[in-house]
């Protein structure tokens, strides 16, 4: 337990309470007018020790910004390009807005107000860019939101401000999905990069996982890619890394591909790039020029219906394709890398509300040669026509 005692001051008798903090370190807090008051506080400092609850009145001064700075080193986990995108929103976003104040003194209701302006272009930020897309504001929150989480750990404050706070919802975005023959349109104005186009097309390969291919990923005779690197730009240099999810994995590709794929590795050594020069990763294709735009417009002015796609989106071909092959949500999950089989179903419900009708349809071709269909399709003597 703690001490009171009392002292004259200028203003009168006040009262001074003496207590040690969970570190067992001693402190004090004056200036009570009565005994009863200091008393009070006295018992609420005991009980917030005891349930763990405690919170130094100094160390919740420290500021978001200070805060921040150690928290952004310790993001060694993430990926280049995660971790990049943290930092741009810590210095755009978080920093300009919070990064003088202290943790102690964020309430909830400020925190809300922030992630709104954010949404409509008035918070405070480190250039006025106007309204902010649900990613960005989702991200940026995030970040504020895993800092106060390290304050709350560190237990300067007693509770997380920015919990329970309303965010905006993404927008989800419409997969663009080719067919095949479109799929060989669009390779046939690639010229020297139709192979690598089709490879993305047939296997779902992430830009950065294809480029990452080494001669030693491709199996010819097993029809196999292993995917063990990506290779992505951060900050405008290729960054190369295991995978997405951080595990390997072994795509299939069909055999359309076997001799496309030979002969992109002929002359290679087993270490060397599979596309390109094979020393050199290449850089993702521009979204306003370059030769996969080329090879788009070229598709669009022999096919008027040809859709406007970027690479990503011959991922989603690849999903569709093979959803459409009778590839099961297991399979898909695994030929694209995804952490779990309800991320694929959530990614590609659309393709997958389609099968409902095939499901539809093979039930009834399967029961219409049991005696499940002869007795009961279409006939005026089946049971349902002779009700008990």
């Amino acid at each position: 337990m703690g001490s009171i005692t009392s002292y004259e001051s200028a203003s009168g008798k006040r009262y001074r309470v003496r207590y040690r903090k969970p570190d067992h370190a001693q402190t004090d807090k004056r200036g009570f007018r009565t005994k009863r008051d200091a008393e009070l506080f006295l018992a609420s400092i005991e009980i917030s020790k005891a349930r763990g609850e405690y919170v130094d009145a100094t160390a919740a001064k420290v500021t978001i910004g200070e805060l921040g700075a150690t928290w952004l080193k310790s993001q060694t986990h993430l990926k280049p390009s995660s971790r990049d995108a943290v930092e741009i929103a810590w210095r755009l976003f978080v920093e300009p807005m919070w990064g003088d104040i202290g943790v102690g003194t964020i309430r909830h209701s400020e925190v809300q107000t922030w992630v709104s302006q954010l949404g409509t272009g008035d918070a405070k930020t480190a250039h006025n860019a106007g309204p902010r897309s649900a990613t960005v504001v989702i991200r940026a929150f995030g970040v504020l939101a895993a800092i106060l989480d390290v304050a709350l750990r560190d237990r300067r404050i007693s509770s997380n401000p920015a919990r329970r706070v309303s965010l905006p919802r993404k927008k989800k975005k419409q997969h663009v999905y080719l067919t095949h023959n479109q799929v060989g349109l669009l390779a046939e104005q690639a010229g020297a990069k139709a192979t690598l186009l089709l490879t993305l097309a047939y296997t779902g390969l992430r830009w950065g996982e294809a480029v990452g291919l080494r001669l030693k990923d491709l199996n010819t005779l097993r029809h196999r890619l292993s995917v063990r690197e990506n290779a992505v730009r951060v900050g405008g240099v290729i960054v190369v890394g295991t995978p997405k999810t951080h595990a390997s994995r072994s795509v299939p590709f069909p055999d359309l591909l076997t001799f496309h794929l030979a002969k992109t590795a002929e002359n290679k050594s087993p270490d060397q790039l599979l596309f390109g020069d094979g020393m050199t990763h290449l850089a993702t294709p521009s979204a306003h020029d370059g030769w996969f735009v080329a090879a788009v417009t070229k598709a669009q002015a022999i096919d008027p219906s040809f859709p406007r796609v970027t690479p990503h989106d011959l991922r989603h071909t690849a999903a569709s394709l093979a959803i459409s092959a009778g590839a099961n949500v297991k399979a898909v999950q695994r030929m694209l890398g995804h952490a779990s089989a309800s991320m694929t179903l959530d990614t590609y419900a659309d393709l997958f509300d389609d099968d409902l009708d095939g499901v539809a349809v093979a039930l009834n071709v399967q029961a219409m040669s049991s005696n499940v269909g002869k007795m009961w399709a279409n006939s005026s003597t089946g049971p349902l026509n002779n009700p008990v």
